[in-house]
């Protein structure tokens, strides 16, 4: 899958949700590693959804939410993927998606995998607060948490590194004329 960093038409670099959780649980956590390459064969949605609620039901992967509670796995693809969506809402409109959604569903074509665009610095400094809570929240120690937090945001911020300078003759900064 490579560095995970792909570039949008408009040649911004993007990455996925869910290789930012690979990356970071593999130098973090590669105990869980099983976890993410399993949840990886599902779209998002469903990814969220499964980490997200409470036990009670047989899962599919073998245990209840309980044991999931302390992983690094659910605080990272919880809070990115929040953050993706956060990021959607923003750029499209509600109708639209409704729209694709529906289009989607009807041809069965899968939803595409979660993207987040480069994070401006105070979008980092928003995502490490997420992540911080979410440790907590968790029960992850809070060395671990800490480390999860700069990992995550220092994973963003060298996606960021990636972007087009900007054009310095733009007084707009938008590229366009």
């Amino acid at each position: 899958m490579g560095s995970g960093t792909e570039m949008t038409g408009d040649g911004r670099p993007t990455v996925l949700v869910r290789d930012v959780v690979r990356s970071v649980v593999e130098t973090l956590a590669p105990e869980e590693l099983f976890l993410v390459e399993g949840l990886r064969r599902f779209d998002d949605a469903t990814v969220v959804r499964r980490l997200s609620r409470g036990g009670g039901r047989h899962e599919p992967l073998g245990f209840g939410i309980g044991e999931v509670a302390a992983l690094v796995t659910p605080v990272v693809w919880l809070v990115l993927d929040e953050v993706a969506q956060r990021m959607v809402a923003t750029t499209v409109d509600r109708a639209s998606r409704g729209a694709t959604g529906l289009v989607r569903r009807l041809f069965r074509r899968p939803a595409p995998a979660a993207e987040l665009q480069p994070l401006t610095r105070e979008q980092l400094v928003e995502v490490r607060a997420l992540l911080l809570t979410a440790g907590e929240q968790r029960g992850l120690a809070p060395d671990l948490t800490e480390e999860i937090a700069d990992r995550v945001v220092a994973r963003l911020a060298l996606s960021r590194a990636l972007e087009p300078p900007a054009d310095p003759t733009d007084p707009t900064g938008t590229g366009q004329d």
